[in-house]
C-alpha cells in the first residue's frame, strides 16, 4: 500500500483537471443561482415578487433530475468519459451566454429559462462526475479522492454563494454586466481544462439508449436497489441531502433570529454557512487517515451518530432566541454560546463528511463498471426526491396549521432550534434503521475498532488482488482468534469466512461473525453433519459470486509454523469446476501476529498478564500480505497453496 497522501492526486493529470472541473461547475451554478437573487434586490423588485422567484428558481434547477437523469445515466455509460466532460462543459457555454443575455436584458424569464438548462447540464455531468473515480483511481485511493471531491464540491458551493451574492454590490451600477461576464468566463474556463482530462473507457459502448426517460427512470431505480449494500448506500446518500437541506434552509433565520443578526444583513448567515461548509470539507479530508486508505464503511456509523450528537448539542446552545440581537460577526463570537455554536455547525458538517464519503466510495466499488453510470442517475433522481421533500417538510412543520378546502389541519409550528432537534431525532432513528437492515456497517465499525486498537496494522498488495466483483476464495494462514477480524479490515469486499465452530461461538465476537455471515465448520469426527453444511454454504456463497476465506490449516497453529493446508481447499474448488465455475484463488499471509494478543503462544505464556490476554506489545505491528490473484483454479492443490502462503509469511511469523 502507498503511503501517499490524497493530495498527492491533485499533482496528477488523471484526477487534477477533473477535479478542477468539477469545482468550477459547482462554483459557477451558484454564483449563477445567486447572481439572480441579487439582480432582483438590484432590480428593487417587491417581497412578494422576490419569493416568487426565490422558490421557484431551486424547482426549475431540481426539475431536469426528475426528467433526465436516467437518459443522462445511459449517455454516461456509452460515451468515452472525457468526451462526455467536453461535450457537457461545451453546453456550459451556451447555456451561460444565454444567462448572460439575460443579465445584460435583466430579463427573469430569459435567467430562469438559462437555469432550467443548467440544471438540465448538471444532470447529464452528475453520472459521469462519480462514475469516473474507480476508472482513474486505484482501490486505495477511492475513499481520499471521494473526500477530495466532497471537499471541493462543498467549498466551491460556499464560495460560489459568496461570489454571486458579492458581485452586485461590488461592480455597483455594472452587476449585470459583471454577473454575465463571470458565469461566461468561468464556462469557458472549465470547458478548456475539462481537454486536460486524460481520455476514459466508457462502461458499456454497446448500450442501446433508452430516449423514453419514465420506463428508464424505473429501470435504473431497480439498477440501484439489486444489491442490498449499495441499495442502503444510495439510501444514506440521499439522508445526507435530506439533512442537509433542511438544516441550510434554516440558517438564514436561524443567523438572523436566533443568532441575533443584523436585520437584512447576511454577514451572520454566509459565516454560519462558512463553519458547515469548512466542516464538510474538514469530514470529508479526514476520512482517508480515518479508513487507513480502504473503503471503509465503519466509519459510516460514526459520521451518523456523530451528526445527531453535534445537532442536539446545537438545540442546547441556543434553544431559545438570543440575549442580544443586531451583531456583527465578533459581536457573536464574543457573546454567550458564540463558540459553542462555532463548534457545533463545524462539528454536523465534519461527521456529515466522515458519513457521506464512504458511500460513495461504496457505491463505487460494489457496482460494476458497465452499471454504475445508471446507478449514479438513479441515486440523482432519489437525492431530488429527498431534496424536495426536505424542501416541503421544512417549510410545512414551521407552521401552526394548513388550510386544505377548508379542512385546517393542525401542525407542529417548530421554531428553528426545534428543528434541529427533530433533525438530530430522525437522523438517528433512520442511522439505526439503516444498520439494522445492513448489519455489515455496524459489523464493520465493530471490527475495525478492535483491530486499530490492539495492532497497527499495514497492508501489502491486497486491494490490486481482491478483484472488484464476482466469487473468489482467499486462504490464508491461521494464527490468532482475531485473524478473520484482521483480514475484514484490510480486504475492500464483505468476506465469508469459514472458521472453527469454537471461534464463532467467542463471547463478545460471536454477534459480529454472525452478521458477518461467517460460516462455521467442525472436523469429521466432532460433526460431519456440521461439516457438510459448511460446505455447501461454501459452495453456494461462491455461486452467488460472494467472496470466501478459509484457513486450509484448519485449527490455529501451536507454535507459530504454518501447519500442513488440508485438502478442503481442493474440495472446494472441485465442486465449483463441477458446476462450470473456475474459482479464483487470493493466497494472504497473516505476518508478526505469532507474539501478538490473542495467539495461542500468548495464551501460553506466563504470568496473569497473558492469561488476562493483555498484550505485551501494546498495539503490535502486523503485516497483511497479498500474493498475485491465481485466476486458473483447476490444477491447483493444498500444498501448491501451501508453499504459496509460507513464501509470503517468510521468516515474520
Amino acid at each position: 500500500m502507498s503511503g501517499q497522501s490524497q493530495f498527492a492526486l491533485l499533482r496528477q493529470r488523471r484526477f487534477l483537471p477533473y477535479f478542477t472541473v468539477q469545482a468550477l461547475g459547482a462554483f459557477n451554478d451558484n454564483v449563477y443561482r445567486q447572481s439572480v437573487i441579487a439582480l432582483l434586490f438590484f432590480l428593487g423588485v417587491g417581497t412578494a415578487e422576490r419569493t416568487l422567484y426565490t422558490n421557484l428558481a431551486p424547482a426549475l434547477f431540481i426539475l431536469p433530475y426528475f426528467l433526465f437523469s436516467a437518459i443522462a445515466g445511459q449517455i454516461a455509460e456509452k460515451l468515452e468519459k472525457q468526451k462526455l466532460i467536453v461535450i457537457t462543459t461545451a453546453m456550459e457555454i451556451a447555456i451561460m451566454a444565454l444567462a448572460a443575455v439575460g443579465f445584460l436584458l435583466q430579463s427573469m424569464p430569459v435567467l430562469l429559462v438559462a437555469l432550467f438548462l443548467t440544471g438540465t447540464q448538471s444532470t447529464l455531468f452528475g453520472p459521469v462526475k462519480y462514475s469516473i473515480l474507480p476508472s482513474v483511481l486505484r482501490p486505495e485511493e477511492l475513499t481520499g479522492g471521494n473526500g477530495l471531491v466532497e471537499m471541493g464540491t462543498s467549498i466551491s458551493i460556499l464560495a460560489g454563494m459568496i461570489y454571486g451574492g458579492l458581485v452586485f454590490k461590488l461592480a455597483g451600477s455594472h452587476g449585470p454586466e459583471a454577473a454575465a461576464a463571470s458565469v461566461v468566463a468561468l464556462a469557458v474556463a472549465g470547458n478548456l481544462v475539462a481537454r486536460l482530462i486524460p481520455k476514459v473507457d466508457a462502461g458499456a459502448p454497446t448500450l442501446k439508449i433508452n430516449w423514453n426517460p419514465i420506463p428508464e427512470s424505473r429501470a435504473v431505480m431497480r439498477l440501484a436497489r439489486r444489491q442490498l449494500a449499495v441499495r442502503n448506500a444510495i439510501l444514506g446518500v440521499s439522508w445526507f441531502w435530506f439533512v442537509g437541506t433542511v438544516l441550510t434552509a434554516q440558517l438564514p433565520t436561524y443567523a438572523e433570529v436566533y443568532l441575533g443578526g443584523v436585520v437584512n444583513d447576511t454577514a451572520l448567515y454566509i459565516f454560519a454557512l462558512a463553519l458547515f461548509s469548512v466542516g464538510v470539507g474538514a469530514g470529508s479530508l479526514l476520512c482517508e487517515k480515518l479508513s487507513g486508505r480502504i473503503v471503509e464503511i465503519g466509519l459510516v456509523p460514526v459520521g451518523a451518530f456523530g451528526i445527531s450528537v453535534m445537532l442536539l448539542d446545537l438545540y442546547f446552545a441556543r434553544p431559545g432566541l438570543p440575549p442580544q440581537t443586531g451583531l456583527t460577526i465578533a459581536a457573536f463570537l464574543d457573546g454567550p454560546g458564540g463558540w459553542r455554536i462555532v463548534a457545533d455547525l463545524v462539528g454536523v458538517g465534519l461527521f456529515t463528511g466522515i458519513f457521506v464519503v464512504p458511500l460513495f466510495a461504496l457505491i463505487q466499488s460494489r457496482t460494476p463498471r458497465s452499471e454504475l453510470s445508471r446507478v449514479i442517475a438513479g441515486l440523482n433522481i432519489q437525492n431530488s426526491l429527498f431534496i424536495v421533500a426536505a424542501a416541503v417538510i421544512g417549510v410545512l412543520v414551521q407552521r401552526e396549521s394548513l388550510s386544505l378546502g377548508g379542512l385546517t389541519l393542525p401542525l407542529p409550528g417548530l421554531t428553528v432550534p426545534q428543528m434541529f432537534l427533530a433533525l438530530a431525532i430522525a437522523n438517528l432513528l433512520v442511522a439505526i434503521w439503516i444498520f439494522t437492515i445492513v448489519p455489515e456497517f455496524l459489523m464493520r465499525l465493530a471490527s475495525m475498532l478492535l483491530v486499530r486498537t490492539l495492532y497497527r496494522l499495514r497492508e501489502r498488495d491486497v486491494d490490486p488482488a481482491i478483484p472488484a466483483d464476482g466469487a473468489a476464495l482467499i486462504v490464508c494462514n491461521h494464527v490468532s482468534y482475531m485473524d478473520a477480524l484482521i483480514l475484514s479490515a484490510t480486504i475492500p469486499r464483505p468476506v465469508r469466512f469459514v472458521m472453527d465452530h469454537r471461534i464463532f461461538a467467542i463471547p463478545g465476537l460471536r454477534w459480529i461473525f454472525r452478521h458477518a455471515k461467517a460460516i462455521p465448520i467442525a472436523g469429521a469426527k466432532d460433526d460431519p453433519a456440521l461439516m457438510q453444511r459448511a460446505f455447501d454454504a461454501i459452495d453456494a456463497a461462491l455461486a452467488e459470486g460472494e467472496l470466501v476465506g478459509i484457513f486450509p490449516e484448519g485449527r490455529l497453529t501451536s507454535d507459530g509454523e504454518i501447519a500442513t493446508f488440508r485438502t478442503g481447499v481442493e474440495r472446494i474448488l472441485a465442486r465449483a469446476q463441477a458446476r462450470g465455475q473456475r474459482v479464483p484463488v487470493i493466497a494472504l499471509a497473516l505476518r508478526g501476529m505469532w507474539t501478538s494478543m490473542w495467539s495461542r503462544h500468548h495464551a501460553q505464556a506466563d504470568g496473569r498478564f497473558a492469561r488476562m490476554r493483555v498484550p505485551r506489545r501494546l498495539r503490535a505491528r502486523i503485516e497483511v500480505v497479498a500474493a498475485p490473484r491465481i485466476e486458473a483454479s483447476a490444477d491447483l492443490t493444498a500444498p501448491m497453496l501451501e508453499a504459496e502462503v509460507r513464501a509470503l509469511r517468510g521468516d515474520a511469523a
